[in-house]
């Protein structure tokens, strides 16, 4: 056995011990990579030192600007490089108001600062600003053109949240601000309100039934009055987690929810006066009915809004209640969904029933005319009702004992397009793009909690996650993600910084293949720059030659391995041997999944190995040759050599073009060379940035693809990659198993020999290492007399007035409590008596002579 077997006979051992430390090893080469991934994609940062939490984004393409609200400072960026600063204006809380923050219990470090949480457009020279102000909301004017504060702070109760951590969402609708959050400090007063500078301050109800500690998320306007024939009204909707008030549970069962109030709204005269009287809300579904499983938590929420307002697609993110479910869904819903619900829906009131697990069920009587939370159209104008204030008692008084509604908003296909494991989506962008095929692509782009980036295409019923892009530094949320439909850019807000990056990474595809199989609509391969520049077309198919295969020479018995590197993971390997494809019988070995092991190379295994990967792209499927190897066995005749090489090749691993269909295969003319020795050959492998993940709607598998460092052997030139651990398999292992069982035994003898001499082990070992080297000292005995049941001869009784007098008159006997002593032996517990005969066994089983078997203790030497 050489030097070398021996080494990696101890290396594997070692390596089993050593896991946890490759584990972590692992990890920080991962995040090594990531890091190195996100300089590689050329993504553009800013943030300054001092400044944290960068969560407000406001995007004004007319001006190429962005504007980020942090703590307690405002910038004004390029939108074209966020990394050049424009303006910047600090706002920070007093020190009266910081006592006063402190005073009521809240971290002067932490709680007690300015976070800005609204940033709208007022007009064209002003934003309106809103920050948490110490737990004082505050809302002012911030002037584009010298780019200050004009000073005239507002009441921000209503408009803003008073807790940065707390849930929040605004959106300003022709100069008015819609807002959903907490209207009190404690947080327990949650509001749905609307602020204009002409018209008071309408807001819900303060009711469970309206409002049960809800988690807002997103809000935004959707103009159904434009050209619209029945002078329908705008509507701004309001998507939010809520606690359940349909259901009884063990635990707070959480909904997601959908609400909506017309814009036109003014509240009623008498009843519900400065509320809603249009306020409607609906269960959001997002589940998985073949499973019985309900994603219930809403996240983020992103409308895709058309010319025509009934083709807007609203997108969702969602997570289960249950975190340890690990999973994450993207669902879709048609506007006209949602219009059906709100306009034909059944509406639900509490429940009367005693001792019932539902709190609400339908109403079935009769409902008010005009329809209960519907806007002010022309039929209502004809009946003279031309506002909410015209609006009959009845009507309102329904709606406000009746805001829920029975059916739910189901999400398009029933179920989600995308569902992921292991990734809890945080952010949703959407944008539907037009490709060079003429067809309608909806790209998305989901952002996740550990700043990770997914972009996935929609194709049919079928949902292609595309790429994965760590754009954040460190693993941490993206908190918003805003997406330019002009400058081609995504802006990605989070604790610590801005990062803004390009829409696309098609110069990361260096051939065709790559660029046609990645499915980006973005993206397509230019035929006369030769460079991946635009939209997915079918492959052309490209006959193989001899030159794209790799000879290689086996001793008979040995073993070789053949790689094969997927450049995308949502291709499959698919291996053929001299034309047929293996099965799962077949006698090789598959490993590293794709990968593959020829073992105990015989006569019948020579011939060409060719591995394939297989794509999907709706109801076609592509495969395209990745490797190709020729195997021969070495001639017996031929003597050997001290050094393995290897025959010369043009391409040992050269992409070549696909093919649709799966029985497609090259048949070319193949040469074949012996070598003087076997090698293991592993095909330069191409250097990848970014790697495509699984096209999956159930499991979503991460993968990292390290570049390679190898490069294709010049033509005519030898190449020396012998790879130690490969070598190790190619030979006989049956006397590396010997030597390791004698090792192993030996070992286990010299531990037992060492053990028995330390007098470590029981009495039977101890009796032969005394008759192997002769000691005079009697072993201990296994088990001490003094315990009950024990093999023994048991002494006679003593006389019983003798005991009365030892005991005393309180004690009726001997007592054996395990504990005494030879110093106790005569305390009147155990009497000792010298010379007592043998009585018959089992006659008194628990009297025994303690001098016949003393109890020896660690501190029987210590003074008593």
């Amino acid at each position: 056995m050489s030097l070398l077997q021996n080494m990696l006979i101890c290396c594997s051992i070692l390596d089993l011990v050593a896991i946890s430390v490759m584990e972590h090893i692992v990890c920080l080469i991962e995040g090594l990579f990531c890091w190195h991934l996100k300089n590689y994609v050329n993504l553009t940062e800013f943030s300054e030192p001092g400044i944290f939490n960068y969560s407000t984004l406001l995007l004004n393409e007319d001006k190429d600007v962005l504007y980020v609200g942090a703590r307690e400072a405002i910038f004004e960026l390029s939108m074209k490089n966020v990394s050049v600063k424009k303006n910047k204006v600090i706002w920070k809380v007093p020190d009266t108001h910081i006592t006063m923050c402190i005073q009521k219990g809240k971290s002067k470090e932490t709680d007690c600062l300015n976070y800005i949480r609204v940033l709208q457009v007022f007009d064209d020279n002003t934003l309106y600003v809103c920050g948490t102000h110490a737990f004082q909301p505050v809302c002012d004017y911030l002037s584009l053109k010298e780019f200050k504060l004009e000073e005239k702070q507002e009441d921000g109760r209503g408009k803003c949240s008073f807790d940065p951590e707390q849930s929040f969402t605004a959106v300003m609708v022709d100069g008015e601000l819609y807002s959903g959050t907490a209207y009190n400090f404690l947080g327990s007063e949650p509001i749905i309100s609307r602020y204009s500078p002409s018209q008071s301050l309408l807001r819900t109800e303060y009711s469970t039934s309206w409002l049960n500690e809800p988690s807002f998320v997103y809000a935004d306007v959707i103009r159904e009055s434009k050209n619209s024939a029945d002078g329908e009204d705008d509507k701004i909707y309001y998507f939010f987690t809520e606690v359940s008030v349909e259901y009884e549970f063990f635990g707070k069962l959480l909904i997601p929810r959908i609400a909506r109030v017309c814009k036109g709204d003014l509240g009623g005269q008498r009843t519900l006066q400065k509320k809603w009287t249009t306020f409607l809300k609906a269960k959001l579904v997002c589940s998985m009915p073949e499973l019985n499983f309900v994603f219930n938590v809403v996240h983020d929420v992103f409308i895709l809004k058309n010319e025509d307002w009934k083709e807007t697609v609203i997108y969702a993110v969602f997570t289960s209640q249950w975190g340890n479910v690990g999973l994450s869904a993207v669902c879709a819903y048609n506007i006209s969904s949602v219009e059906e619900v709100f306009s034909k829906g059944k509406y639900m009131q509490k429940a009367t029933v005693e001792q019932s697990h539902t709190k609400w069920v339908r109403y079935n009587g009769i409902i008010p005319s005009p329809r209960p939370g519907a806007c002010i159209n022309n039929n209502n104008r004809i009946q003279n009702i031309n506002s909410s204030l015209h609006m009959p008692d009845k009507t309102l008084q329904f709606i406000k004992d009746h805001p829920l509604l029975e059916d739910p908003v189901l999400p398009v296909g029933n179920g989600p397009r995308l569902i992921t494991k292991d990734v809890n989506y945080t952010q949703i962008a959407v944008e539907r793009v037009q490709a060079l095929d003429d067809n309608v692509y909806d790209v998305i782009f989901t952002g996740t909690d550990k700043g990770v980036l997914h972009k996935s295409v929609i194709y049919g019923s079928e949902v292609h996650i595309i790429e994965e892009i760590q754009l954040l530094r460190y693993s941490e949320p993206i908190k918003t993600l805003l997406l330019s439909s002009q400058g081609r850019f995504l802006y990605v807000a989070s604790d610590t910084g801005v990062v803004q990056s390009p829409i696309a990474f098609c110069e990361k595809y260096a051939t065709c293949e790559e660029c046609i199989l990645a499915r980006d609509p973005y993206c397509a391969w230019h035929l006369d720059a030769e460079a991946c520049v635009s939209i997915i077309q079918d492959p052309s198919a490209r006959s193989l030659s001899s030159e794209d295969y790799l000879q290689i020479a086996v001793k008979p018995g040995s073993s070789v391995e053949l790689p094969c590197h997927l450049s995308s993971n949502v291709a499959q390997a698919l291996w053929k041997v001299n034309g047929s494809t293996l099965t799962d019988a077949s006698k090789f070995y598959l490993m590293r999944e794709a990968g593959m092991l020829v073992y105990s190379m015989a006569p019948e295994d020579q011939g060409r190995y060719e591995c394939w990967a297989v794509e999907w792209a709706g109801a076609k499927n592509f495969t395209r040759l990745v490797s190709g190897y020729v195997l021969t066995l070495e001639s017996a005749s031929r003597p050997p050599t001290s050094h393995s090489t290897i025959l010369s090749s043009s391409a040992a691993h050269r992409t070549t073009a696909a093919t649709e269909g799966n029985g497609n295969s090259a048949g070319a003319s193949l040469t074949t060379s012996s070598p003087s020795s076997t090698a293991l050959i592993r095909p330069p492998q191409p250097a990848t940035s970014l790697t495509p993940l699984p096209s999956s709607t159930v499991k979503f598998v991460q993968k990292h693809f390290f570049p390679s460092s190898d490069v294709p052997p010049q033509e005519g030139q030898g190449l020396e990659t012998r790879d130690p651990s490969a070598e190790y398999l190619q030979h006989d292992n049956s006397s590396a198993l010997l030597f390791l069982f004698l090792l192993f035994f030996l070992l286990f003898l010299m531990i037992v020999g060492y053990n028995c001499y330390m007098q470590y082990l029981p009495a039977p070992c101890l009796r032969v290492r005394a008759a192997l080297f002769g000691s005079k000292k009697k072993p201990q005995a296994e088990y001490v007399a003094c315990e009950a049941g024990l093999s023994e001869p048991v002494a006679e009784r003593a006389d019983p007035a003798e005991q009365w007098r030892h005991n005393g008159a309180g004690q009726k006997g001997p007592r054996d409590t395990g504990y005494e002593t030879e110093l106790d032996c005569g305390n009147g517990k155990i009497p000792c008596v010298e010379g007592v005969e043998d009585s018959p066994p089992g006659d008194k089983p628990f009297d025994v002579v303690c001098e016949a078997q003393p109890i020896e203790y660690a501190d029987a030497d210590a003074p008593y």
